[in-house]
């Protein structure tokens, strides 16, 4: 049997998008044991059936588990991004803050100041 899993991440035109393709080429479970079916009784077709769905679903779950991996680091760096964005942006309204604070303290003190005129 053959897979094809494709993902297809954000919908923006301005980011950078992810393709991710998992593919599965080979002979199924029933394939493999079509030569030697004669010699093989129902129970052990039932059990090889079994088995090759029991891979098919750990093959799925393992693709289904690399793909929330790369998600995961995905969100990750866009999570490290935004806390960066917030502390610069902290650390200039901070200054701003400082500034104004300052101009204010210099604007008053000119505007009590008391002019003595000779």
């Amino acid at each position: 049997s053959s897979g094809i899993n494709a993902e297809y991440g954000g919908m923006s035109k301005m980011t950078s998008k992810v393709v991710m393709f998992n593919m599965d080429i080979g002979e199924g479970a029933a394939a493999a044991f079509e030569h030697g079916k004669d010699s093989i009784d129902k129970d052990h077709d039932k059990l090889a059936e079994q088995l090759g769905e029991l891979r098919t679903a750990l093959v799925s779950v393992k693709h289904d588990q690399e793909y929330m991996e790369v998600r995961d680091r995905t969100h990750s760096i866009i999570n490290n991004s935004t806390n960066t964005r917030v502390v610069w942006w902290a650390f200039f309204e901070a200054l701003v803050l400082l500034a104004m604070s300052l101009g204010q303290i210099y604007y008053l003190k000119r505007f009590f100041e008391v002019r003595r005129v000779v």
